[in-house]
């Protein structure tokens, strides 16, 4: 028998953020892909929920030296050590796993009761608590997406990586006598609707797909990777302010903290 602990694929993102231009693409096709809810008057974000978020950073520096660069945040799959990613493993009603056969972090909001620890033990705020029952536009229900179930008041949805989509092409490779999938037969919405092409999708695992070299360009980063999380989402630059600030550099430091990928 195989054993469980195997992982024989790892799918995860290589974020270019000197292709990004912060258009939000990618923040509409998230929502739009997996039936994200949304309320009449959105401009208390503290409670909207965006799976996908674009943020913007700047050097500091005043005109001409300043430089913004866009970062587009998704949930990063943490691999943790050994599959003890930070909200796995604080997740008391199993609502949240880590899946072997994929590197996937999932969400069963069935098994959800809104704790909220899981919130709590992640450092990059990828979770979103429903405070409210999601309420259409007449005529929306009928443009919602069938393969991703919609979300309940009191429980907590994240980013899946579309994980629907693998589950759809899988069922077609087994449907065609294939055990295997193809690198273009599952992407996420986000990376397809970047008209930039700044989104890469893949399994990090194969040597065939783009992330697998994308992820060891030379000064290739993770987000907070002191922290020993091991996200499954790499960012490309090639400016040296934008890894400092992307590892949670402060000046006082005295040093610069910017791994490459692994």
């Amino acid at each position: 028998m195989k054993s469980t602990n195997t992982q024989t694929k790892k799918y995860g993102m290589v974020i270019d953020l000197d292709k990004c231009t912060g258009c939000g693409a990618c923040m509409v096709a998230c929502m739009a892909e997996n039936n994200v809810p949304f309320k009449e008057n959105e401009s208390n974000k503290q409670d909207s929920i965006t799976w996908l978020r674009v943020y913007k950073m700047d050097n500091g520096k005043p005109y001409p030296e300043n430089d913004i660069c866009y970062l587009p945040r998704p949930c990063m799959h943490c691999e943790g050590h050994a599959g003890h990613s930070p909200c796995v493993s604080v997740c008391p009603a199993t609502a949240t796993d880590y899946s072997t056969e994929t590197g996937i972090v999932s969400q069963i909001y069935t098994r959800c009761f809104g704790c909220r620890y899981c919130m709590a033990a992640c450092p990059y705020h990828v979770r979103y608590f429903n405070w409210w029952d999601p309420v259409w536009p007449e005529g929306m229900e009928k443009m919602l997406s069938p393969n991703v179930s919609v979300r309940t008041r009191g429980v907590v949805e994240k980013c899946s990586f579309c994980f629907h989509r693998y589950q759809l092409a899988m069922e077609k490779a087994h449907y065609e006598g294939r055990e295997e999938i193809e690198e273009e037969e599952y992407q996420t919405a986000c990376c397809q609707a970047c008209p930039a092409d700044a989104i890469t999708f893949g399994d990090l695992y194969n040597p065939k797909h783009k992330v697998f070299e994308l992820k060891q360009t030379p000064g290739a980063f993770r987000l907070l990777e002191r922290l020993g999380t091991n996200p499954k989402v790499f960012y490309l630059t090639s400016r040296d302010w934008v890894r400092k600030q992307g590892d949670n550099y402060l000046k006082n430091e005295g040093q610069v903290i910017a791994k490459g990928g692994h």
